[in-house]
């Protein structure tokens, strides 16, 4: 690892002098190339120098010992020791971290998708909670939220939400959230008191661009028709809903929400081409089949991921087993502790599949 490391930092110290010269800083493109690189590696660099650092104070402090030292003084020098021996390991595990193969989707927007599943309206309450519970938490990030589409219900439940949340980081945070979330409560319908367990299916897509995704416009079929979600009477009037079908996979994407036929379609896109993006990603994770045993959540549809127990006031992530007893502070959007746990979890998986 030092030796990948030494070569990490020569690279740097080459990225730097490469974006001095004066017929590089010139040229625009390539100026940003070397910049992107270099700032993929910054960070990792640090930390190695900072070790570097540490392991010379360790030397240094470790020579003094050596030394005839007074009892007060040698003290000191053990204290320090076992101080830099801490710091010299914390900064090992966190080089093993930054050498990881970075997702190149992370600092992606997201779209989410968030469908009702097994309880009828009570699935679909439990979609708005956790579209509202994602907006919360995108507000915190001081991330933007935009609605795509969306089929509301009768008393205020979604049979189906899509939603874009933009922001830097924002996949790397919420691509852990795709699965089955499961709801265990009273519902607001049921008069007997008795308990019920339904569902929501949430998928996380990262944002794909034109160039990422290229789509035959020959492969398209595009009917407009008359919306029935927000926007008032004027939406209803005016054909401006879409729906576009992807022919080769049958793949149908609908957007609705938007006053203006062309918004609309313009979302539908953006839809379509995060779904087939997205579809290429899993491909991708079924043909490498022991990095895909190494990761935590890669975003199976059907696997379970948490529960959400109301009369317990708790919520459990079932890839990791954990437990926290705040389930009104994560509806309102603090998800951090979840999300940093089942991270932290599936960093641990990648290394220890590497180390193997």
């Amino acid at each position: 690892m030092l030796e990948r490391l030494d070569s990490i930092e020569k690279r740097y110290e080459e990225l730097n002098e490469l974006m001095a010269e004066p017929e590089i800083a010139l040229n625009f493109e390539r100026l940003q190339n070397l910049a992107r690189e270099r700032a993929a590696i910054e960070e990792v660099v640090t930390k190695y120098r900072e070790y570097k650092a540490t392991m010379k104070s360790l030397e240094d402090t470790q020579a003094m010992l050596n030394q005839r030292l007074d009892e007060d003084m040698s003290a000191l020098a053990k204290e320090e020791i076992e101080s830099l021996q801490r710091k010299r390991d914390r900064l090992l595990e966190e080089m093993k971290l930054a050498l990881l193969p970075k997702d190149p989707a992370d600092k992606k927007n997201v779209i989410v998708e968030i469908r009702a599943g097994a309880g009828g309206e009570e699935a679909a309450l439990f979609a708005s909670d956790l579209f509202r519970m994602y907006s919360r938490y995108a507000a915190s990030k001081g991330w933007k939220t935009d609605i795509m589409n969306s089929n509301e219900t009768g008393i205020g439940g979604f049979k189906e939400i899509i939603f874009e949340v933009k922001g830097q980081g924002a996949y790397s945070r919420l691509k852990y959230e795709s699965g089955v979330h499961r709801v265990q409560r009273v519902p607001v319908t049921e008069s007997s008191g008795r308990i019920h367990t339904s569902t929501a299916t949430v998928a996380v897509l990262p944002e794909a661009d034109e160039v990422e995704v290229a789509i035959d416009p020959k492969d398209l079929r595009i009917d407009t028709f008359r919306s029935g979600g927000a926007g008032g009477q004027n939406v209803n009037k005016v054909a401006s809903a879409v729906r576009i079908t992807y022919i080769p996979t049958g793949m149908i994407v609908v957007c609705q929400d938007e006053r203006s036929q062309l918004q609309n379609k313009i979302k539908a896109m953006a839809v379509l081409r995060a779904r087939l993006l997205d579809q290429e990603r899993q491909r991708k994770f079924r043909e490498v089949t022991d990095a895909r045993r190494s990761q935590v959540g890669t975003g199976d549809r059907s696997e379970k991921i948490r529960t959400y127990n109301f009369p317990q006031g708790r919520v459990s992530d079932h890839r990791i087993g954990l437990t926290i007893h705040n389930l009104e502070g994560i509806l309102e959007g603090d998800l951090d502790d979840i999300i940093d746990a089942v991270a932290t979890a599936d960093q641990t998986k990648q290394l220890e599949a590497k180390v193997g």
